[in-house]
């Protein structure tokens, strides 16, 4: 608008200048050269704000181009497809307390993950897993497939997914990289009981609602009970995870359900549940237990008031039908557990931050027993119960940035004391 002015006021200038005959050849030229002067002003603005513009440009491209190599995106137009690469990982040392000789280092998992969006509203999630750093038939190391599935978002907030994907139960087994929980090493409870990190083949729906409500359902494969082995200890560590099939040739036969509800309608509170139940001996032929049904369930609680951290679970488990089968296990250690189930409590204080340092104290107490109780067998023949095992962990968290945590802690078993352990760590996620 300034320019068209401009341009106005020299034309009525050059319309004015017969009628003004009487004015000085001076008075004109002066006047001409003022037009010229804020001529060239209005030049000198443009040529600046074409200047800008550019700049600005430049710096958006730039940062663009840095977030895509940060956060490993490939995103080929706005709106279109994207892939996103991430990672966490995590390196432990145990010294007992005890008997130092036992002491080890661990590389105890390393994770790839990708994600890729075809559009909108549908993805692909997976990730894969290395664990105790070499996987062979020689080694203890396992290579896995973490999760696969795709999942489709429709209106009203609802999800649907399809593939090999975790199981929403407690806190840990959906949130379990190095970076979300306090310790060097997971908790007893949702490892021994609800058997971290647990994945199933199958379908799931869920959604989150306005009013901080979000719930989770689903039809999956379940554990086999046939893998049972009662001259192995591992049922006594995780009767589940002795069990699970983790979408490795899983027996379908028999299908199971779950389903989950959490809460955050007040901020920093998270209140919820979950439920897991389904026949787990798949009819085998020749199985004494072919109608036994496992039962899991929990609920959780955590609460962030300020720099406070506060955390709770319970689950329990259930197997029924085990009678004549513990029969088949008699003189054996290790028998089918009717009941297991175990409970913690955490605490957690942000005692000091400077610059991209946060230092975080912690306390667990736990108890868990993975032998509560057994089906009624003939007298004599009966297996003991275990005992509650109980475990206080005190520790801290030093997070470097967002991406980087070192642990420490130490373990306190009161039922098992030679296992008492000082414990280090560091884990990264992005």
């Amino acid at each position: 608008m300034k320019k068209i002015k401009l341009v106005q006021a020299i034309l009525a200038t050059l319309v004015a200048m017969p009628m003004v005959a009487m004015a000085s050849e001076a008075e004109l030229m002066q006047r001409l050269d003022q037009l010229a002067a804020e001529l060239d002003k209005v030049k000198a603005e443009l040529a600046a704000t074409r200047q800008k513009t550019e700049t600005v440009e430049k710096r958006q491209e730039a940062a663009t181009a840095v977030a895509a190599t940060a956060t490993g995106s490939v995103e080929s137009a706005p709106g279109g497809p994207q892939t996103v690469v991430s990672s966490y990982g995590e390196i432990n040392f145990n010294r007992p307390v005890h008997d130092a000789s036992q002491s080890q280092a661990d590389v105890a998992r390393a994770v790839i993950a990708i994600e890729h969006r075809f559009d909108d509203k549908t993805k692909m999630v997976s990730e894969f897993e290395w664990e105790h750093a070499v996987a062979s038939k020689d080694d203890n190391g396992e290579a896995e497939v973490e999760q696969l599935y795709v999942e489709r978002e429709f209106n009203h907030g609802l999800r649907a997914k399809a593939g090999l994907f975790l199981i929403p139960a407690g806190l840990l087994n959906t949130n379990h990289e190095p970076t979300a929980y306090y310790g060097v090493e997971r908790n007893f409870v949702e490892t021994a009981i609800i058997p971290s990190t647990w994945r199933e083949v199958g379908l799931g729906l869920s959604s989150t609602l306005d009013n901080g409500l979000s719930w989770d359902v689903g039809l999956t494969t379940g554990f086999d009970l046939t893998k049972w082995d009662a001259t192995s200890e591992e049922g006594r560590e995780s009767p589940l995870g002795s069990i699970h099939q983790e979408g490795q040739l899983a027996k379908s036969r028999n299908l199971s359900v779950h389903g989950a509800l959490n809460w955050r309608g007040v901020p920093g509170l998270l209140l919820g549940g979950s439920v897991f139940t389904g026949k787990v001996g798949h009819a085998t032929a020749g199985f004494a237990a072919p109608d036994s049904r496992l039962s899991l369930w929990d609920l959780h609680a955590r609460y962030n008031p300020g720099r406070w951290d506060l955390s709770a679970v319970y689950a329990r488990g259930t197997i029924s039908d085990t009678d004549a089968l513990n029969l088949t296990f008699v003189g054996e250690p290790t028998p089918v557990p009717s009941s297991f189930d175990g409970w913690y409590g955490q605490a957690a204080y942000q005692a000091w931050k400077s610059g991209d340092y946060t230092l975080t104290p912690f306390i667990r107490y736990e108890q868990f027993n993975t032998a509560k109780s057994y089906s009624t067998v003939p007298a004599g023949l009966g297996a003991e119960t275990g005992p509650d095992q109980k475990v206080a962990t005190l520790g801290a968290n030093l997070r470097v940035g967002e991406g980087v945590v070192l642990k420490a802690d130490y373990q306190k078993f009161k039922e098992d004391s030679p296992r008492d352990r000082v414990n280090l760590g560091v884990g990264y996620a992005f």
